[in-house]
């Protein structure tokens, strides 16, 4: 008997439709839970982006501005002693650095000597004045004894005159002569008083003239004692305001110039400098309240008011604005700095941390109403409560 060897027959494959598969077969809820999740944050965040841009206009580009005054010397000098110390607060008029005042007290010394000397001459020709005004008196009275003189002679000459003539000779030709040669000598005598009269009137009018220069170059020697009085004082150096000292640099023995920054005074009022982008002006109006946070400070945030624009761009403040009229122009969105005033019990809360400076974050409800610029403050707190 032989031997078969017999395969095992192939398994049918069979295909299982999938529309024949039983229906009714949960879904993945987690999955879909998470998707609707994720949908509605995505329409809030793009919902608050359009809200946001629609109906707010922010920037980074923001600092704190305040005042900052440079004390400098007003006269050169060698720094003899320095009052102030680094950040201290000092209040207008304050002594914040002394200068040598040797040269300046020698200056002064010197212009009351030259004034005293012209004083005296003043008074020395007010005395030869006097002196000349006297001999003009007398000048004018010998002009009159002068004049009797003459009267008398003229006369003698005249009686002589009747009675030596051609007709009558009662008088000698001798006498006669001495009458007539009398009175001729009378008139010149006469002539002579009357020219001293005249040089004593002109002397005076030039002694006069000699004293009103004096008196002048007084006065004049008066404002050079004045402005060197002055400049005697300038040797303190004085604050200007109120404020903080920053930036020192004076120190004892230092040659200063007149002109040469020595220290730096900043006050306690300050406020936000904002540099919005020219497409954000548009709905920015001075009243409306500011938002601010100095990223010093994130804790605690500021409200402000706008205040007033810039005149300008930045761009033409700027040491070399672009030349916008060359052939290679690409139109860059300009910003304007706007001012923004802080609320007074603010600044004074912070005071000596809110320095200028300082960067800042600065954004601006567009849909509220600006306050007056007379009441601005006060509505300003109120629409941020």
């Amino acid at each position: 008997m032989s031997a078969t060897s017999t395969k095992p027959e192939p398994t049918p494959l069979v295909v299982v439709d999938s529309a024949a598969a039983p229906a009714g077969t949960p879904p993945n809820r987690r999955l879909i839970g998470i998707v609707v999740v994720i949908a509605l944050i995505a329409v809030g965040i793009g919902g608050r982006m359009w809200y946001s841009s629609h109906y707010f206009v922010e920037t980074e580009n923001a600092y704190v501005s305040g005042h900052v005054h440079p004390v400098s010397s007003r006269v050169a000098g060698v720094v003899t002693r320095v009052v102030v110390e680094d950040n201290q607060r000092v209040k207008a008029g304050d002594v914040i650095a002394e200068l040598d005042p040797a040269d300046q007290r020698v200056k002064v010394e010197q212009i009351e000597a030259q004034i005293a000397s012209a004083e005296q001459q003043v008074l020395q020709a007010e005395a030869t004045i006097a002196q000349v005004k006297a001999q003009a008196s007398g000048a004018q009275a010998q002009v009159a004894q002068s004049q009797a003189q003459l009267q008398r002679t003229r006369q003698d000459a005249d009686r002589y005159g009747q009675l030596y003539n051609t007709q009558m000779k009662a008088v000698s030709k001798a006498e006669l002569d001495a009458a007539n040669a009398a009175r001729a000598g009378a008139t010149a005598d006469l002539a002579a008083r009357r020219d001293n009269v005249l040089a004593a009137q002109a002397q005076i009018t030039a002694a006069g003239s000699g004293r009103d220069v004096l008196k002048a170059q007084v006065k004049v020697l008066q404002t050079q004692l004045k402005d060197a009085r002055q400049q005697l004082a300038y040797n303190q150096i004085i604050a200007p305001v109120a404020g903080r000292i920053g930036k020192r640099s004076v120190e004892v023995g230092a040659r200063v110039q007149p002109g040469q920054q020595l220290a730096a005074i900043v006050q306690d009022e300050v406020w936000i400098t904002a540099n919005f982008k020219e497409t954000q002006l548009a709905g920015i109006v001075p009243g409306q309240a500011v938002h601010v946070v100095v990223d010093a400070m994130p804790d605690h945030p500021l409200v402000g008011r706008v205040d007033s624009f810039s005149p300008a761009s930045g761009n033409q403040f700027a040491l070399l604005p672009a030349d916008n009229a060359t052939g290679n122009f690409t139109k860059v969105v300009q910003r304007v700095p706007v001012k923004i005033v802080l609320l007074p019990e603010d600044v004074r809360q912070l005071a000596g941390r809110l320095v200028p400076g300082m960067s800042a974050l600065a954004e601006i409800e567009l849909r509220q109403k600006a306050a007056p610029a007379a009441h601005a403050a006060a509505p300003v707190a109120a629409a941020t409560r």
